[in-house]
């Protein structure tokens, strides 16, 4: 680096660190500067933390590039300036938080910054699930909302999720307005932010989420299921106790080690269901005490994980085995409406919506997306989220899922079945959809970059054996979706084999979904059927891994 740059990105750090208001933060940059650690610097002010559609979400740290008060000041007050350019004056804004480190703090700033800018502001009364804050916005008639947090990420990260006032996600233009209005931004001195003058909500907006759980349920409907619960070190216990005890369920046994808020997330690589390991406490539990199912949250509950016991253990359910299960039962239930799921998720759910006569809907990913479909009854993507009550959370929600597969997995124990049991129906009828997934994460982000772009350059011409029919650019969008970055290949023969390769949005991960439709005549296919599935699958991976690069 040339010595002009260096002092540049000295003289920018100095700026930065002299209106920074965290004294943590302040401290880390002092010392990066004194040290003359040039890398350090570079790495936190190469640019700007970007706000998309996800909002924001980094690692914790000083300067621009991390997660820290003076970008969260930031971007509070290029969302207030959006919401009052919309019109919003005087509007209401509810600013929810994990038990990360530093949310309580953002959510103060945010908060403040709201209020000093024209605005109302509420904030939840402590470290509440991401489904409480999508509740509250439509509740109290909110114009926005905020829900700090990082979900699943590592303990090092925290992030920043705006809502608007139809209480989803935002998605284009609002993304790119607010972004905009965050550039505009000049320093922190420009921003007011008074000392109070916004509103500490007090349990009357849990009380009356919990009173809403109840809906997801029948009136009467069997609730003997026996539980084993972790909420991941997150905030999902106190309000899953309360909801399941609300609705007659058997108190759920909790997995202790995890049960507890806890941003370092002591006993888990990472805090995420589906991560390998993550599951081995609840596993543990469960060989001690038996119960029927397993249930997870993720650190802010939005997301749902189910595992059932197998003749070898307790096996986690997929994110698709649990959604076309949930879907099974709202159908039982008599639901109406339309089903939805992004396109990564699995085909059965057009299947037993086509079967049941309800619509259906494909979306791309992410609850932004789903949560905007007209008429929506029912909404889920692979990765745990499930939207189940629209009218009352329109975003996933893993309390409400979470009750919903209790009520079912009560209802098949009355008759002596299981949700395997139930899987395996929906096998015969539909055919056997085996799904999994690539995941690669990486540490520098141009390994996906150059993924992505070798496989626009050399489509692979068939995986597994079977040739592809159809390639697609989704950057070039489709007759129903808008463009996205990723790439979609259907292959040729009898089991509609189908592969989608798209970079994470919230992570740095590329992934790559895979699916085959084995048909199934009848129960003693199964097996056979689930054993070719994944042969095919893993060839798919093996031909993908080589046609990307990694």
């Amino acid at each position: 680096m040339a010595v002009q740059e260096q002092d540049d990105l000295i003289t920018r750090a100095r700026a930065w660190l002299a209106e920074d208001p965290d004294p943590e933060t302040a401290a880390e940059l002092a010392k990066i500067i004194e040290a003359g650690d040039v890398a350090g610097l570079a790495d936190r002010f190469s640019g700007t933390l970007q706000f998309g559609t996800a909002g924001l979400r980094g690692e914790i740290g000083a300067g621009p590039m991390r997660m820290n008060r003076s970008v969260v000041i930031r971007a509070a007050a290029g969302l207030a300036a959006h919401l009052l350019a919309q019109g919003h004056a005087g509007g209401l804004v509810v600013v929810g938080y994990d038990a990360r480190y530093k949310s309580a703090d953002f959510a103060r700033d945010t908060a403040a910054v709201m209020t000093g800018a024209g605005l109302r502001a509420a904030v939840l009364p402590r470290p509440l699930p991401t489904p409480v804050l999508a509740y509250a916005i439509r509740h109290l008639g909110a114009v926005a909302g905020v829900e700090v947090t990082a979900s699943h990420n590592p303990p090092r990260d925290n992030g920043y999720k705006v809502y608007l006032g139809d209480g989803s996600q935002i998605v284009s233009p609002a993304d790119v307005e607010i972004a905009a209005e965050i550039a505009r931004v000049d320093t922190l001195a420009s921003v007011p932010r008074p000392e109070s003058g916004w509103e500490d909500l007090g349990e009357e907006v849990l009380e009356a989420y919990l009173a809403r759980t109840d809906a997801v349920l029948t009136p009467g409907s069997p609730r003997g299921v026996r539980t084993v619960y972790t909420a991941m070190h997150g905030v999902g216990k106190d309000v899953v106790l309360a909801a399941f005890a609300r609705a007659g369920f058997p108190e759920p046994v909790l997995v202790a080690e995890q049960a507890e808020p806890d941003p370092a997330f002591p006993t888990v690589a990472f805090p995420n269901p589906e991560e390998p390991g993550a599951m081995d406490l609840a596993f543990a539990t469960a060989a001690r005490v038996s119960p029927d199912i397993v249930i997870a949250n993720d650190p802010d509950a939005d997301r749902c994980a189910v595992a059932v016991p197998t003749a070898d253990g307790w096996r986690m359910l997929r994110g698709d085995e649990v959604g076309a299960l949930l879907a099974a039962h709202l159908v039982h239930k008599g639901a109406t409406g339309v089903f939805a799921e992004s396109i990564v998720s699995s085909s059965l759910l057009g299947r037993i919506a086509e079967a049941a006569g309800v619509g259906y809907e494909e979306t791309l990913t992410g609850f932004k997306w789903i949560a905007r479909v007209e008429g929506l009854r029912y909404g889920y993507e692979e990765a745990l989220g499930y939207c189940v009550d629209p009218e009352g959370v329109r975003d996933k929600d893993g309390i409400t899922a979470a009750l919903l597969v209790a009520e079912l997995a009560s209802e098949l124990k009355e008759q002596g079945r299981t949700l395997t049991d139930l899987l395996d129906d929906l096998a015969i009828e539909h055919g056997l959809h085996h799904t999994d997934q690539l995941s690669v994460r990486v540490e520098d982000l141009s390994v996906i970059a150059d993924a992505m772009a070798a496989l626009r350059a050399e489509p692979p011409v068939s995986l597994a054996g079977l040739r592809v029919s159809s390639a697609e650019d989704l950057t070039r969008g489709t007759a129903t979706l808008p463009p996205t970055d990723g790439l979609r290949y259907h292959l040729e023969g009898d089991y509609k084999a189908r592969v989608i390769v798209r970079p994470s949005g919230t992570e740095p991960k590329l992934k790559c979904y895979l699916e085959v439709v084995v048909p199934v005549a009848d129960a003693p296919d199964l097996a056979p059927a689930r054993v070719r599935g994944q042969e095919i699958l893993d060839a798919i991976k093996k031909d993908l891994s080589a046609a990307a690069g990694i």
